[in-house]
């Protein structure tokens, strides 16, 4: 390819179909929804690389509670790799999240090595399980529990425990899938008392189950089942820290493989990392 130039500039709403076709070109998951989350919420930072009045190249940042940053959506069309479109993309994306006490990411290992030159650190890797086609479950175990469906009344609760467990506030990650998915969205109660929770999502090629928090590795896979038996004859994704090991060999003797791996990465400090042992599926490598 000849010398080209090409700007980066924040990510207007009639870049949307763009950014859309670029994250379906690469066989994302994305929706058109979650791409407005990123786009209209407050806070967020989106950008995108253009040249000859065409978006070659995306990111996004999202903003919790201005305290921790979230990273995603880096997306380089084809045509313009190994031009430094990306490393133009995080430079200014960075350049506009120093104010923030924590940067992180999912890298995956190609990535990888991208995020380390610009001072990321390895915290630890999430194994990404898929099934084609979920199996109906039947345990009895699972079925003798009782789970609530999350009302607008449980909405608060559920931003509190989500914030002490991740290490900051996603009050407008929990209110966009508890609202914009309420089906797929259950919690735990003991004593009266929350213990866990899971939320889901639709996507382009898979339906997302997490972020699910829990308090034990028995309520986890509790919470995790009952998502399941409602997406049965589905093609289901979930990505579990490594360090759940019974989950994920339960996910496995239940027909999920292991399609790729990301790992978790934090830039400089970690001074936010919340408690990663009740973190059982994450939301998803765009969110956290």
């Amino acid at each position: 390819m000849q010398k080209m130039t090409f700007i980066v500039r924040s990510m207007q709403p009639q870049d949307m179909g763009s950014a859309i076709k670029l994250s379906n070109a690469e066989g994302w998951n994305q929706t058109e929804n979650d791409w407005k989350l990123f786009l209209e919420s407050r806070g967020n930072v989106c950008m995108v690389a253009e040249c000859d009045n065409k978006v070659i190249g995306t990111t996004t940042a999202i903003n919790y509670s201005n305290n921790v940053a979230w990273i995603g959506m880096v997306l380089v069309d084809k045509n313009y790799r190994g031009l430094g479109v990306s490393k133009a993309l995080l430079t200014n994306i960075l350049k506009r999240l120093e104010t923030f006490k924590s940067v992180k990411l999912d890298a995956t290992p190609l990535g990888q090595q991208v995020y380390k030159k610009l001072e990321f650190k390895d915290d630890y890797q999430i194994a990404r399980m898929t099934t084609s086609r979920m199996h109906d479950l039947s345990s009895d175990d699972i079925n003798d529990v009782v789970s609530e469906s999350i009302k607008e009344k449980h909405i608060a609760e559920i931003i509190a425990l989500d914030e002490v467990t991740f290490g900051a506030n996603r009050a407008q990650l929990i209110k966009y899938l508890a609202r914009k998915y309420p089906g797929n969205a259950m919690l735990l109660k003991r004593n009266d008392r929350l213990i866990g929770f899971v939320l889901g999502r639709d996507g382009s090629k898979y339906h997302q189950v997490g972020p699910v928090v829990a308090s034990s590795p028995a309520d986890a896979k509790i919470l995790v089942a009952k998502a399941l038996k409602k997406l049965v004859d589905q093609p289901v994704v979930v990505d579990v820290p490594r360090d759940k090991e019974a989950l994920l060999a339960w996910l496995s003797s239940i027909g999920f493989t292991e399609q790729r791996y990301f790992i978790r990465m934090y830039k400089k400090e970690n001074p936010l990392p919340g408690i990663t042992s009740n973190q059982y599926l994450i939301c998803g490598p765009e969110f956290g």
